[in-house]
């Protein structure tokens, strides 16, 4: 490790921006300043990273200590250059709620999350070394956009499920989610998600649907509930895919940061999936959930301008010491069933209609038959949620629309090509 490592370059006098300054990552502000930015990073992933374990019935507490400890880790494998906040990652909730529908429990997940990490950093090896192309040509634009749609759409049933337990604090959930990021600007409307669970809490409350036995027994100090995983092979038919999710969250992070700064980060996609790998593994293998980079971190740098990794460690720092507070996690875990129903209508919407921004940002061309069969098949098996098993292997909507997907996209080109009704050298059919 280099001496340099931790430090950075005060930006002017560390105290004033002005409109259009930018700090560079390898600068910072005064202390003070950066903790205040770290603790708006900590505020910016907190309604996401939490709702994971608790859509999942993992422990907040935990997963909240493993995202520290894999933020502290991408920071230092990308050398503090890359600026990061590594959250939970909404690909796992699917394959973990299918591992519960199968009553294998939560050890099993364990596994699942521990090896999709290990997969994760393989394939970060293999970028490093041989570059980032080939992951284009496996995973075109209209496979990589319909992969991440259906593991948005394919959530929709469990959506339903808690939405109809308290269908008015749904609903007042959901729209106080929609109100507050169409009425406020700057940050308080990107924390729409956040704000308008606080809302929905405080209605529950009053509405008496919330239990606070469990926080009154919990201690103020004490370290996370850890848990060893359990080896299941017949679960990772359901985990794999989640691996493309991830290369494709992490690949479009590192290109929206190299944008936001102007510098070029294409050197640092390998690092950028291998440390993500790496801290996913060890969150499956502690009893935390997987982790990925944030998005909703990219827009607390996009309206404060400060790209500064220093503030990372802050935001890390503080992470860390919530992991640490009992009553924080038995309180996060008393949120109830309908607010959690009405935040994900539009949060598994969301994830869905990433996928669909992918074409539109890609220029997917669906006029050409290839294209539009592949989404339309990949569509159905996603939001219908396919299933079967093979010798104990069981294959959800979302292995199996990966699976189609992939083999309907290249093997549908590949007959076109050699027949002559797709041209070799088609631009919409890459």
């Amino acid at each position: 490790m280099s001496s340099g490592l931790f430090t950075w370059k005060l930006h002017g006098d560390g105290k004033t921006l002005k409109p259009g300054e930018v700090v560079e990552p390898d600068e910072r502000l005064s202390w003070p300043r950066t903790a205040g930015i770290g603790a708006q990073h900590v505020i910016a992933m907190f309604g996401a990273t939490f709702l994971v374990p608790i859509l999942t019935g993992f422990d907040p507490s935990t997963t909240l200590f493993f995202t520290a400890m894999s933020t502290a880790l991408f920071l230092l494998i990308n050398k503090n250059k890359l600026p990061s906040y590594l959250g939970s990652s909404f690909g796992f909730i699917a394959p973990i709620a299918a591992v519960a529908s199968a009553h294998k429990g939560i050890a099993v997940a364990s596994f699942g999350i521990m090896v999709t990490g290990l997969l994760l950093a393989l394939v970060g090896v293999l970028v490093h070394f041989a570059g980032a192309k080939w992951i284009d040509k496996i995973m075109p634009p209209v496979v990589n956009g319909a992969i991440v749609a259906i593991i948005g759409f394919n959530l929709a049933p469990s959506v339903w499920t808690n939405f109809k337990k308290a269908p008015d604090t749904a609903v007042v959930t959901l729209v106080a989610v929609l109100l507050i990021g169409v009425l406020f600007r700057g940050l308080v409307g990107r924390l729409n998600i956040l704000l308008g669970v606080l809302v929905g809490y405080a209605y529950a409350c009053a509405r008496g649907q919330v239990d606070f036995k469990a926080v009154e027994g919990a201690a103020w100090v004490g370290l996370p509930q850890f848990h060893l995983p359990q080896v299941d092979f017949s679960i990772l038919a359901m985990f794999i895919p989640v691996v493309l999710v991830l290369v494709a969250e992490n690949v479009g992070h590192v290109k929206s940061v190299a944008q936001m700064t102007g510098r070029d980060y294409d050197n640092q996609i390998g690092t950028a999936l291998m440390a993500d790998g790496i801290g996913t593994a060890i969150a499956g293998f502690g009893g935390g959930s997987g982790t990925t980079t944030y998005g909703e971190n990219i827009g607390v740098m996009a309206s404060t301008k400060v790209y500064s990794t220093a503030a990372y460690w802050c935001a890390a720092a503080f992470a860390l010491i919530l992991s640490l507070c009992p009553k924080f996690g038995a309180v996060i875990n008393t949120i109830p069933a309908g607010v959690l129903g009405g935040v994900t209508t539009l949060l598994y919407g969301m994830i869905g209609m990433i996928g669909v921004r992918i074409w539109v940002d890609n220029h997917v061309n669906f006029d050409k038959p290839v294209n539009v069969m592949t989404a339309a098949v990949t569509m159905i098996i996603g939001i219908a949620d396919f299933t079967f098993a093979v010798s104990g292997v069981q294959f959800n909507g979302i292995a199996i629309g990966t699976i189609v997907v992939l083999v309907m996209y290249h093997g549908l080109k590949a007959i076109g090509k050699a027949t002559g009704t797709i041209a070799k050298d088609d631009p919409d059919v890459l």
